[in-house]
């Protein structure tokens, strides 16, 4: 099995993250070979504030660290704001480090008329900087409310991201495997 962490990124009051995290993970489960972890950043509450190297990590710090450390994998679930990724998403990140370490992450984003795309870009920057692989295969939704169907549900049948998902869970799989079984064989040199 390969434990995956999905990480809702928006921590907005009426925010669509957990709608597309939801669904997201849903669709990962029906794999036999995915343990799936839903990560809220919103319900976690991390510190906004950055210790100092030396200091103790607050408690919630440790939690998320801990759920982090035993993943295999990572799907990041972000909206874009203003040509960008929410900030509790940065601070998120930045808490940790060797958490991180020679792991793929994934992208699902949404947004306006980019789709999220380039929140995702500064994200593969920053990922690539802890030592993560950030895999080529993204799935973007742009201007995702036009996604839903007639009954309310999200999203339409028929939507392209219902497809998407398989080729992205089959590199995540294969990147996470691959890459578990090199830190099992050898620890990641940093």
């Amino acid at each position: 099995m390969v434990r995956l962490a999905v990480i809702i990124a928006s921590t907005r009051k009426g925010r669509f993250g957990p709608t597309v995290a939801e669904w997201f993970a849903a669709r990962a489960r029906r794999r036999g070979d995915l343990e799936v972890d839903l990560v809220d950043l919103a319900a976690i509450r991390l510190p906004s504030t950055l210790g100092d190297h030396d200091e103790a990590v607050p408690p919630r710090v440790a939690e998320f660290g801990t759920l982090l450390a035993a993943a295999d994998a990572f799907v990041v679930v972000t909206p874009e704001y203003n040509q960008s990724f929410p900030a509790p998403l940065k601070t998120a990140i930045d808490w940790l480090y060797e958490e991180w370490h020679a792991k793929p992450v994934a992208f699902v984003s949404y947004g306006r008329e980019s789709g999220g795309l380039l929140a995702v870009a500064q994200l593969r920057q920053i990922f690539t900087e802890l030592h993560a692989v950030p895999i080529a295969t993204a799935i973007s939704l742009p201007c995702y409310w036009d996604l839903f169907a007639a009954d309310g549900s999200w999203p339409k049948a028929t939507a392209s991201c219902n497809t998407a998902v398989k080729p992205l869970l089959d590199q995540l799989v294969w990147w996470a495997r691959a890459l578990r079984d090199a830190r099992t064989a050898r620890p990641y040199p940093v």
